[in-house]
């Protein structure tokens, strides 16, 4: 299982703002991701805010948005992307991820890596946080931005994380 030896939470950050930027693909794990991270930003007394964009190849730049809004201390972006029969797959894959990755670095926001990219409806089902889920990977992107934004804090000498 490529979760086993994951953080089950992250350090709190109360009183954070977090934009759970999501896909409208594939409903049923969107519904489970979107679920888990909520948890998560409840655990931590964090505030969330769900901004939905239709695929997973737009993520970064409502990322981006979020991000340099000035309204959130971290991103959080969730989405599924299951493989076809052509090379669609990859392109957005590469793409979401990469810009993903840009928008956490050009704006120095963290942002936590949600997005799933499976081979099968099922394979995405079993990280999807859902009742009989093996894991939440939503919960887990959560926690990951939220532990990112408590070390950026304490670097920068904010330590009221």
């Amino acid at each position: 299982m490529s979760g086993a030896g994951a953080p089950i939470a992250g350090v709190p950050v109360v009183g954070a703002r977090i934009a759970l930027v999501a896909s409208m693909w594939h409903v049923v794990v969107m519904d489970g991701l979107i679920a888990g991270a909520e948890r998560a930003c409840a655990q931590s007394q964090a505030t969330a805010t769900v901004i939905r964009g239709s695929g997973s190849f737009e993520l970064p730049i409502l990322a981006k948005a979020c991000a340099l809004s000035g309204r959130f201390d971290a991103v959080v972006a969730l989405g599924v992307i299951i493989r076809g029969d052509t090379p669609h797959f990859e392109y957005v894959c590469a793409a979401a991820t990469s810009g993903l990755s840009d928008v956490a670095l050009d704006t120095m926001i963290p942002v936590g890596f949600g997005l799933l990219t499976c081979d099968t409806e099922e394979q995405a089902l079993a990280r999807a946080g859902l009742e009989g889920s093996r894991e939440d990977k939503g919960a887990e992107a959560t926690w990951a931005a939220l532990t990112s934004l408590a070390a950026l804090r304490a670097l920068r000498g904010n330590v009221s994380a």
